[in-house]
């Protein structure tokens, strides 16, 4: 039977729950223990796959294709694994299942109710999803904060589930806010009290608080947050800003977090240190190595490209320094705004705004050697600006953005993608493996490469043989050739697009490739 350890959050969102359990699950990985994250959201999507990312941030594309929250890039970047959609609960998708048993007939006769009905599906999900992985401890983090109404069923299936589990297989850490006023120069525990004192209303009580500030906890703080909320004093951890997330599990290290949840868990001694992980996250504080800019229109949220940004710190970290990563909104783009940086990533989405200024950011990257990775939508707009600057095709266009009949559709809607109804889940998703050659092979070392995708488009075949033949190389592609992979200008120093998303299958000690090789080359 695993253990189970369950991360709330007090006060208000955003605090960083997810890199606290990501956080936690790495330093007990070190006891050789096998650790299954598992996420619960209380929206009533059944997915976060249609969210704006001003509303929720990146969307994260997992292995089997399942749309999840960002939380999980950081529990495969820490842990190096890779997870299942089984470990992302949403509100919308318990409630669909339980509304579909209920008109299957599995409930005849009975009033289908929050509790048990909801709770008891929820308790099975999260049972389901650690036996598939063969978990020691599964790690759950609840989404949202201690309060809302949203997540109180999620709540409440914790609560039973440590009613019915022994006391020393259950442990519950509350992340919460410490704030610091100037005005009276200290910092105010009374948030944190009355979010324990929400959570112990809902039948829960901490085991660990960790409490979020500016800088580390003052001690007398950590005592009086100790008796105020029935923890030991050494169960208070500080929280403190980093410079960079990779720094927080060293953090807590320090403060004994793994060591004071094994005592109470019963589980193995440590066998491995954090030597490698160290050693990177002090690359990441030495000189600057590249400046890159990410051309994009959802530039105004940091979070919308965050695989992105991370997967160029994990290269990073492996070359040894910092990576100086500008922001460049392409609805007002101009040549001016490239100077000064050492390569260019044109990042996915959606939509035709922007898109004249990333085109104009790509002839501009290949008129001048500037490196330039592409993705997904990247290799697309790298395509057209290809087709119309160097094949002469001026109406050369997407059909996602076309505005008229006559232009020609250098990218097309796939076949499969045509008549779709439904939007949630109905895209291209999850991985795929290429058959790759040219300069690609070369930074994969091999004939092939699996990636993860999220798109409905791809470059049309009817233009392969002519874009070759003016010098743009198709260096990969599946489905005997029909859709392409990778594409690659080899007389430049770095210009390769893929329809991928390579950034999310890198973690920080094994970065991708194609980040490596990109970075290596602004170097």
């Amino acid at each position: 039977m695993p253990k189970w350890i369950f991360v709330t959050g007090g006060v208000l969102s955003g605090l960083g729950k997810g890199l606290v359990s990501a956080s936690v699950s790495k330093l007990l990985q070190q006891r050789e223990l096998e650790i299954t994250p598992i996420k619960c959201d209380g929206y009533l999507n059944v997915d976060p796959g249609t969210m704006n990312p001003h509303e929720h941030g990146e969307v994260f594309v997992l292995e089997d294709g399942t749309e999840v929250d960002m939380d999980f890039g950081h529990y495969e970047r820490f842990l190096g694994i890779k997870t299942a959609g089984k470990q992302n609960l949403t509100s919308g998708k318990v409630f669909k299942q339980v509304i579909e048993k209920e008109r299957e007939g599995e409930y005849l006769g009975k009033t289908v109710q929050m509790v048990p009905h909801v709770t008891n599906r929820m308790k099975k999900l999260m049972r389901e999803a650690g036996e598939e992985k063969n978990s020691d401890i599964n790690i759950v983090e609840i989404g949202g904060t201690v309060g809302d109404l949203e997540n109180q069923v999620f709540l409440e299936a914790v609560r039973q589930l440590r009613s019915e589990l022994p006391e020393e297989d259950t442990y519950l850490i509350h992340t919460t806010l410490v704030p610091y006023l100037d005005t009276v120069g200290e910092q105010k525990t009374k948030p944190t009290q009355h979010s324990v004192k929400e959570l112990q209303s809902l039948g829960l009580e901490p085991d660990m608080i960790v409490g979020r500030s500016q800088n580390e906890l003052d001690q007398d703080v950590q005592e009086k947050i100790a008796l105020f909320c029935d923890v030991e004093e050494k169960e208070v951890i500080s929280d403190p800003d980093l410079d960079y997330i990779y720094q927080l599990p060293l953090e807590l290290d320090k403060q004994n977090v793994d060591k004071l949840i094994a005592e109470k868990m019963g589980l193995p001694e440590r066998k491995n240190g954090m030597k490698d992980w160290k050693a990177r996250t002090e690359n990441l504080e030495k000189d600057t190595v590249s400046s890159i800019a990410i051309c994009g229109k959802y530039t105004d949220i940091d979070d919308s490209y965050a695989s992105v940004e991370e997967a160029l710190k994990h290269a990073g970290a492996e070359i040894g320094g910092q990576v100086n990563i500008e922001y460049i909104d392409t609805e007002n783009f101009n040549e001016e705004s490239l100077q000064g940086h050492d390569g260019v990533i044109i990042p996915g989405g959606f939509g035709s705004r922007g898109v004249e200024g990333k085109i104009d950011a790509i002839q501009y990257c290949r008129e001048n050697n500037i490196p330039l990775l592409g993705l997904c939508y990247g290799l697309q707009l790298m395509t057209i600006e290809f087709a119309r600057n160097v094949l002469g095709i001026e109406n050369a266009v997407s059909e996602e953005f076309a505005e008229s009949e006559d232009q020609e559709l250098v990218v097309a809607e796939m076949p499969g993608q045509k008549n779709i109804e439904e939007m949630g889940g109905t895209m291209r998703l999850g991985s795929y493996t290429a058959n790759i050659t040219g300069q690609v092979s070369k930074i994969y070392g091999s004939d092939t490469a699996t990636e993860r995708h999220r798109h409905r488009y791809e470059l049309n075949p009817e233009y392969h043989e002519k874009l070759e033949a003016n010098g743009l190389k198709i260096s990969g592609t599946m489905q005997n050739g029909k859709l392409a992979e990778y594409i690659e200008l080899p007389e430049n120093n770095f210009f390769i697009g893929t329809q991928a998303h390579p950034e999310f299958t890198s973690t920080f000690q094994k970065p991708n490739p194609l980040y490596l090789a990109f970075l290596k080359s602004t170097v």
